[in-house]
Order: C-alpha cells, then structure tokens, then sequence
C-alpha cells in the first residue's frame, strides 16, 4: 500500500506477481493505481457479501497466499477469480473516466440513437479499455504458471470470464437532468458502470448456481462440461467448479476451512444466517452489549441538528 508507483523497479515490490504481470506493470505503471484498488475492494466486498454465510471470504484476507479453499477449484475460488476480475477491470474502466489514466479518457459515444428525450454526453466508463488492461492482468497467472493443473486453469480463466461478463452486461444508461429550476428540459446521458457490491451481488446468484464439472476431451480439444449428465451444458455465463467444498462447520486447515465457532448469528432469522444453520446445530451463546446510539435529534433553523447520546442494551447471539 506504501509503494508510490512512479519507478519501473517498484513493480518488484508486490508480492505474488507472476514475470508477466511484473512486464505489464513496467509498462503500465499508472494503471497499478486502479489494480491495487481493486485488490482492496475484492477483499472488503467479498467479506460483506458473504458476511451472513459460514463461509464469509475471511481467507482472502491471506492473499497472495490462499489457503485451500481459494486454491484446490472449489466454487468459493469460482466466486473470488470472478469477482477480482470484474474488480481490475471496473477499477480500470473508471479510473479512465475520472481523469487518472494519460492514456485512456471517457468511454466512446453509444452507437445507439439517442432516445427523444435526451442527448449523449458526459463521460462514460471506459469499458473496454478496462477489458483490455484488466484481462491481459487477470488472465496472465493462469496462462504463463506451471502452477495448477490444466482443469483448474481452464475452470479459472473461465470463471474470470463469467466476472467480466456479468460486469459488461451491467453496463447502464445513466442520466443528469439540466434546466431552469430544475425542470429537465435537457437530459444528458451517458454509460456507466455500476457499483462493485451490486456486481458481487449478481455473482452471488450464480456462486449459488454454479455448476460442478470436468475437464475432458471433447472432439479435438479439453473442454470444461458437468460431471452429472442430466446437467444442462454450461454457459458462458455460469460459474464453475471441479471439488465439493467443506460445509465450513468446524475447523480443518487441510480443507481451508474456520469453522463458525463464535461467528455471530441471527435468533429470529430462517436464512443462511439464522442460529441454527451459522451454527451447524451447536446451539449458542446470548450475551448483552450496551450500545450508544444518537437519539432525540431536533433540527434546528437554521441549519443544523442536535442529538443526544443514548444508551441500550442489545442482545447479540454466538455459535458454540
């Protein structure tokens, strides 16, 4: 995070880059800016989308070097390569737009005709530059490595693949309204991306419906198909898996997986989150907290708010 990127030698600096992610940062040194960010923002939101699973994305807190849950093809690696690379490239893709990159500037003009109620205009995401850089630095590590069989490099760049996708397919029409008092006699519009929690979100669906498969020799080439034949053929834009994950329960480092002892759980919820599905059947633990929280806030003109500080008592439940 201290590394200031204004020197070719710093692309050593960053642990787990392969020779030619380090040859693109050379040449790219402004965009490792956007990759870094990137690499944060997978982290905190992979974490907040599964913050209510028991396997809530806390070992990508360990990364470059991921434990086995990230490592052996399991679908939470489906969800995690999909993700970061939806993130390098939605990074990128904005970083053009908001000015920081000399080489890429707003993306290019819809070639759609514009409805009769608005005009193209503003900057949009640059999409595909950020398809470009993002996949070039995504896809590298699985294409040049020794590291990792053939299946899990196939199930991996296809995974990438699906991230990007979902990314691409979000790409909106975003508008801003100019007149007089704000009548909206003129709307100017633009595309645009949205933001990466609702890409995750979407990732989520199909980390849920991810589809288990083999790689086998399917006319001349290895392809990626199900490993049950009553499954339907996988699509570009389905995620996919080649091992059963662990049911996270109880610790086992050979699997990479915590365990959910005193993870935090949800009394009255039915859901993934609720005591007993967190818990694995344990039981759990009640204990108070005293919160402070603002309350009694009357405006005042003008123009502020005053609030006073209130104390409660909230029960919070852990897993045995």
């Amino acid at each position: 995070s201290g590394v200031a990127w204004n020197e070719s030698h710093h692309c050593r600096l960053l642990a787990g880059l392969v020779p030619d992610q380090i040859q693109m940062c050379r040449r790219n040194l402004e965009v490792m800016h956007s990759v870094v960010r990137a690499a944060r923002q997978t982290k905190s939101v992979c974490q907040k989308t599964f913050a209510d699973m028991r396997w809530n994305c806390s070992s990508i807190q360990r990364a470059p070097s991921f434990s086995p849950d990230l490592l052996k093809g399991t679908r939470e690696s489906a969800f995690v390569y999909a993700l970061a690379a939806a993130a390098v490239t939605h990074s990128i893709a904005q970083a053009c737009t908001s000015g920081e990159l000399p080489l890429c500037s707003c993306g290019s003009v819809p070639s759609e005709v514009p409805g009769p109620d608005f005009r193209w205009g503003g900057c949009g995401d640059n999409l595909r530059y950020g398809l470009q850089l993002g996949a070039a630095f995504a896809d590298s590590p699985l294409k040049s490595s020794k590291l990792g069989t053939q299946a899990l490099k196939a199930m991996n760049l296809h995974n990438n693949a699906v991230g990007r996708q979902v990314l691409s397919d979000s790409l909106d029409t975003k508008c801003k309204c100019h007149g007089v008092s704000g009548s909206c006699s003129v709307k100017t519009c633009w595309k645009g991306l949205p933001n990466l929690d609702e890409i995750a979100s979407d990732l989520k669906s199909k980390y849920l419906a991810a589809i288990k498969v083999t790689h086998r020799l399917v006319g001349p080439r290895k392809q990626l198909i199900p490993k049950e034949m009553d499954v339907r053929p996988v699509k570009e834009t389905d995620l996919v898996y080649l091992i059963n994950s662990p049911d996270y329960c109880t610790p086992n480092l050979h699997l990479g997986s915590l365990g959910t002892q005193d993870r935090q759980c949800n009394k009255t919820s039915v859901g993934s989150d609720s005591c007993n599905l967190m818990c694995c059947g344990r039981g759990y633990n009640a204990y108070t907290e005293e919160v402070v929280e603002r309350c009694h806030c009357k405006y005042h003109w003008c123009c502020y708010v005053v609030c006073k500080k209130c104390q409660r008592k909230v029960e919070r439940y852990v897993c045995k």
